[in-house]
C-alpha cells in the first residue's frame, strides 16, 4: 500500500493595501467667531487712539523725553537692578535659614519671609521713608553707656563710637531701595527654597558620600540644578520690581518716572497723556527685560527633556516610515 503525499498548506490570501482613509477636518466656528469679535475690538481700540483728541500726542511725545523723565528711567533701571541684587542675596540666605536642621536659624528665616510678605510694599516704603521720625541721630557704641556710668558715678560717661544724622542718611532713594530689597528677599526665599527642594534628595547624598561639604554641595550640585526651577519666577519677580519702583514717588523720592511725568501732568493741568505716557515707558522696559526673561530660561533650560524629545521624534519617524513603534 502506497503512502499518500501530504496535501499542501494552503497559502495565505496576498493582503490587499487598505483604502486611504479620507480625514475630514475637524470644523471650528468659535474660531472664527472669536477673530471677528477680536478684530472689531482691535479696530474699536485703534478709533479711540487716532479720533480723541483728549490723547494729544504731540504735547506727550514733546514732554515723555525730556531730560527729567529720561533721569527718571534710569532711576528706574538701577533701582531695580540693586533692589533685585539685594533682594537674590538675602533670599538665598533666608531659603537656606529656612532649610536648616537648626531650629533658630529656621525660625528667624520663617519670620523674616512671613513680615515682609505680609506687608504691602507701598505701606513698607511709606514707613521706611518715614524712620527719620525714631531717630534724630544715629549713634553706635557700648549700649546703656550712661547708665553703666551712672552706676560708677561716671555722670558724662560716653562710649559712643560714631554717629550721624538719621535723617540725612535715610533720603528717600536709601529708604525706598531697602523697602523694596527687603520685602524681594522674602519673596526670593520662597523661590530659592522651591528650587532647592525640587532636587532629588539623592544629589546632596550622593555628594556627601565623596565627601563634598554641605556648602560645596550646594554652590556645585544643588544650585546648579535648581536654577531650572528659581530663573522663571525671578525674571517675573524682576518685572514686577521695575513696575513696583514707581511706588518710589510715595517716599518721595523725587527723581523718579512716574514722579516726574505726574509732576508735567500737574504742572500742565494735562495729567491724562502723561499717564499715557508712563504706560509707555513701562511697557517698553518690561518688553525689553521679556526677551532676555525669554533667553535665560532657554539657556538654563538645555538639557532638560531632551530624551523625551529624542524618543518622540524617532517614534514619528518610525511611524512615517511604516515601521513599528520602537
Amino acid at each position: 500500500m502506497t503512502q499518500q503525499p501530504p496535501a499542501p498548506e494552503p497559502q495565505p490570501e496576498p493582503r490587499s493595501r487598505p483604502e486611504a482613509i479620507k480625514a475630514v477636518p475637524v470644523r471650528h466656528p468659535g474660531r472664527w467667531v472669536a477673530i471677528v469679535v477680536i478684530a472689531i475690538l482691535a479696530a474699536m481700540f485703534v478709533h479711540l487712539l487716532v479720533t480723541n483728541d483728549r490723547f494729544e500726542w504731540s504735547f506727550m511725545i514733546d514732554n515723555m523725553f525730556r531730560p527729567p523723565v529720561i533721569e527718571g528711567v534710569k532711576t528706574a533701571l538701577v533701582v531695580t537692578v540693586l533692589a533685585m541684587a539685594i533682594g537674590i542675596t538675602l533670599g538665598i540666605i533666608a531659603a537656606i535659614m529656612r532649610l536648616s536642621t537648626n531650629p533658630i536659624l529656621a525660625g528667624a528665616g520663617w519670620v523674616y519671609t512671613w513680615f515682609f510678605r505680609a506687608i504691602p510694599r507701598v505701606v513698607l516704603l511709606v514707613l521706611f521713608g518715614n524712620l527719620g521720625i525714631l531717630w534724630e541721630r544715629l549713634e553706635f557704641g557700648i549700649p546703656f553707656d550712661r547708665q553703666l556710668g551712672a552706676l560708677f558715678g561716671i555722670h558724662d560717661f560716653s562710649a559712643r563710637l560714631f554717629g550721624f544724622d538719621a535723617r540725612t542718611a535715610i533720603s528717600g532713594f536709601t529708604a525706598g531701595l531697602i523697602g523694596l530689597a527687603l520685602s524681594e528677599g522674602a519673596y526670593m526665599a520662597e523661590i530659592v527654597r522651591a528650587g532647592i527642594q525640587s532636587v532629588d534628595p539623592g544629589q546632596a547624598e550622593a555628594s556627601s558620600a565623596l565627601g563634598m561639604s554641605r556648602g560645596l554641595t550646594l554652590r556645585r550640585v544643588v544650585l546648579p540644578q535648581a536654577m531650572r526651577v528659581i530663573v522663571p519666577p525671578t525674571g517675573n519677580e524682576m518685572i514686577a520690581m521695575l513696575k513696583d519702583t514707581s511706588l518710589l514717588a510715595f517716599v518721595p523720592v523725587t527723581n523718579e518716572l512716574f514722579f516726574q511725568l505726574s509732576a508735567i501732568g500737574s504742572r500742565t493741568f494735562k495729567v491724562f497723556p502723561m499717564l499715557v505716557a508712563a504706560c509707555l515707558w513701562y511697557l517698553a522696559m518690561t518688553s525689553i527685560l521679556m526677551i532676555g526673561q525669554y533667553f535665560v530660561e532657554r539657556y538654563f533650560s538645555r538639557g532638560y527633556g531632551t530624551a523625551q524629545k529624542a524618543k518622540a521624534r524617532l517614534r514619528d519617524i518610525t511611524a512615517e516610515s511604516g515601521g513599528g513603534t520602537p
